[in-house]
């Protein structure tokens, strides 16, 4: 569930980019992403980077479109979400804030929070995410440069990157537990 709402206003930009225009996208994705943003100050949680940066990415465009004579290309206006993503992803781990990190420290114990592993497994999470931003940047620009490249190419690559992200986003940490408690049992042995 917490996957789903991290994800929100990216899924609601993507659907909304099939259905209506760009500015309804944006604005809708937006207010979703408010939406989360207060959900987490009214919850007593922490305002998380990847919520704030969708925050300010899909406002700062949704108010461009409102003011600006002419709209951007559908195609370009995902790639400056993706590559707004990105960014964010990659700046979380500059300031040395992996952006899974304020998710993950709501999901675990006091005393995991002070293990090492901990914020390397965080680490490792942040830079999957970010590869998977890169795929699906990628495939934005292939659908820019390779019009002839068949468009359900390019969705099964973000498709495809996005959910692999997600699948080891679940399973990774389960892995690191799994090892911790087998090199516990084996020192207790």
């Amino acid at each position: 569930m917490a996957l789903f709402l991290i994800l929100a206003p990216f899924a609601t930009f993507a659907s909304l980019m099939m259905l209506t225009t760009v500015k309804i996208s944006l604005a809708a994705s937006a207010v979703v992403a408010f939406g989360l943003v207060c959900r987490d100050m009214v919850g007593g949680r922490s305002i998380k980077i990847l919520t704030t940066g969708a925050l300010i990415l899909f406002a700062s465009l949704a108010g461009y479109h409102l003011i600006a004579a002419t709209e951007m290309h559908p195609t370009s206006v995902r790639l400056a979400v993706d590559g707004g993503v990105l960014a964010i992803a990659l700046g979380s781990i500059a300031i040395r804030l992996p952006f899974t990190l304020q998710y993950a420290r709501e999901m675990v114990d006091p005393e995991t929070l002070k293990q090492p592993r901990f914020l390397r497994t965080n680490y490792i999470l942040t830079w999957v995410w970010s590869a998977a931003f890169v795929l699906m940047l990628v495939a934005d620009i292939v659908a820019v440069y390779l019009p002839s490249m068949p468009l359900w190419v390019c969705a099964a690559i973000t498709f495809a990157a996005r959910n692999s992200a997600s699948y080891f986003t679940q399973w990774y940490p389960k892995h690191v537990r799994a090892g911790v408690a087998a090199s516990a049992s084996t020192a207790a042995a």
